[in-house]
């Protein structure tokens, strides 16, 4: 059996769920899995409220278990924090980085993230091009803003309006499948 790692914050852990083991997105990806037959195990590697630096500070734990494909969701809480697009990129490129040198062949899938201009203040272009440009230097299956379709949905978010809902996980990991499955080797 290979072993998917989702590695993230509250927007991998499920936080707010009743039953973040069934409903959050890696749960969900798993159901994919074996529906299609794929023996893969997805471990979910959130922890609520985890920034980029700390990923890369509680890293190590994840990588003694073997691993085939890594999938990284992390950044929405250093923006919130002010850490610098320039020291988010540069933690996410060192997770990155990390990775591939304990698992070479590893498959890498980046979940990005977006901010709106709205928010006055942040420095939102900046931001917002980390993950294409953290893409495009490893060769990364890519998901430009893994909330698409539920951010700003109240009826696919929890009260507190930042978290989805079940109903809002099944969206994300419906837009995220075509992603991830190229990065699947089937057994026959």
């Amino acid at each position: 059996m290979r072993n998917i790692l989702f590695f993230g914050d509250s927007l991998t852990a499920g936080y707010g769920l009743a039953d973040a083991h069934k409903e959050a997105c890696p749960a969900l990806i798993q159901q994919k899995l074996n529906a299609e037959g794929y023996d893969y195990h997805v471990i979910n590697g959130g922890l609520s409220g985890d920034t980029s630096g700390g990923g890369l500070t509680r890293l190590d734990y994840w990588l003694n278990k073997p691993l085939d494909i890594f999938i990284l969701e992390l950044g929405i809480n250093d923006i919130r924090r002010h850490i610098s697009p320039a020291k988010i990129y540069q933690n996410l490129n060192a997770i990155v980085n990390k990775v591939k040198v304990k698992y070479p062949n590893i498959k890498l899938a980046l979940m990005g993230m977006q901010i709106p201009a709205l928010i006055p203040g942040l420095p939102v272009d900046n931001f917002n091009s980390i993950f294409k440009r953290l893409a495009d230097a490893h060769q990364m299956a890519f998901v430009p803003f893994y909330l698409d379709g539920v951010a700003g949905e109240i009826h696919l978010n929890i009260r507190d309006g930042l978290h989805p809902s079940a109903e809002g996980y099944k969206v994300i990991a419906e837009k995220i499948w075509p992603v991830i499955k190229p990065l699947l080797i089937k057994d026959w």
